[in-house]
């Protein structure tokens, strides 16, 4: 397996990061990545304040992480767009791949960002669309 190091080489200026916040929904969402399924993900706008995790940037290659930490996928960010939760569309919503109804990616994500420092209508997320450059599976 490809060290995260080798692979910053190749990708300078790549960010790792996990999908999910347990083991379970982690394997679950790279495999809807791999799958095609998922194009789309969000995350709150203070996750990305100084000293967190640094905001997506359209063209930029990241490198997803298994939980444990070893690498999973090279991924390439298409688009980020800042916008309110109550504004997202069902268009993005579904391109996450993880719900069937934008009623059910509402309450997902709510129940989620409820769980790692509370939910508003209005609080601002960060919308990253991105495509796979390499599954490192």
């Amino acid at each position: 397996m490809e060290s995260i190091e080798s692979l910053q080489k190749r990708y300078p200026g790549a960010v790792t990061f996990r999908f999910g916040d347990s083991a379970e929904m982690s394997s679950w969402l790279l495999r809807l990545v791999r799958a095609g399924q998922k194009t789309a993900t969000c995350g709150a706008l203070r996750d990305f304040a100084p000293g967190g995790e640094p905001k997506p940037v359209a063209g930029r290659r990241d490198i997803a992480l298994n939980w444990d930490g070893t690498p999973a996928l090279v991924i390439e960010t298409v688009s980020v767009e800042e916008m309110r939760f109550d504004e997202v569309g069902e268009e993005f919503a579904l391109a996450e791949g993880e719900n069937e109804t934008f009623e059910g990616w509402q309450r997902d994500h709510r129940a989620y960002f409820d769980r790692h420092g509370g939910w508003s209508p209005d609080m601002m997320l960060i919308c990253e669309r991105f495509r796979v450059i390499e599954d490192l599976a």
